[in-house]
């Protein structure tokens, strides 16, 4: 009875390895799916899931969007806060001091009635503009190097796993 129930888990296991990991993809693709992953893992409220997700409705490279996820996913949220707070404030015309020390407020009193008080508005929507900012530049950014970095690769001879040459 365990062994055909082991035998299940490892098909299953081996099965999620081979249609996740195992896709031979275009340098376009598999770059998408890592620019893909690293915007959705800086966002927050987003994550590995959305990452899998929008990247088998794009039809990307889902190992390599799961990959860029969980590499910045939360650590790189918290690093890049103060930036996001100071673009999202800039884009959105705000002092950026005020929302920090708004949003300092917000999180010692963190109520619902503080919510209704302070213009919510006002405090959280710079960041989530300031973050998509920052995501998607960084996004950008690593999917313009992983094509590159596959582009030599392809040209020099290099292999990667799950890279189609092209």
């Amino acid at each position: 009875m365990k062994t055909r129930k082991r035998r299940q888990k490892k098909g299953f296991l081996s099965l999620f390895y081979e249609k996740l990991f195992k896709i031979n993809d275009t340098p376009q693709k598999i770059a998408l799916g890592l620019g893909l992953g690293i915007f959705l893992g800086i966002l927050p409220g987003t994550g590995p899931v959305a990452a899998l997700t929008l990247a088998f409705i794009l039809r990307v490279n889902r190992a390599s969007a799961l990959l860029g996820s969980l590499l910045v996913n939360t650590w790189l949220s918290i690093v890049t806060f103060p930036l996001s707070l100071r673009l999202g404030s800039a884009i959105m015309q705000q002092r950026w001091q005020d929302v920090y020390a708004n949003w300092q407020f917000l999180l010692q009193n963190g109520h619902w009635s503080v919510l209704l008080k302070l213009s919510v508005l006002k405090i959280i929507f710079p960041v989530i503009v300031g973050y998509a900012a920052v995501a998607f530049i960084l996004g950008i950014v690593a999917c313009l190097t992983a094509l590159m970095v596959l582009k030599y690769a392809n040209k020099s001879g290099i292999h990667f796993p799950g890279a189609a040459k092209r």
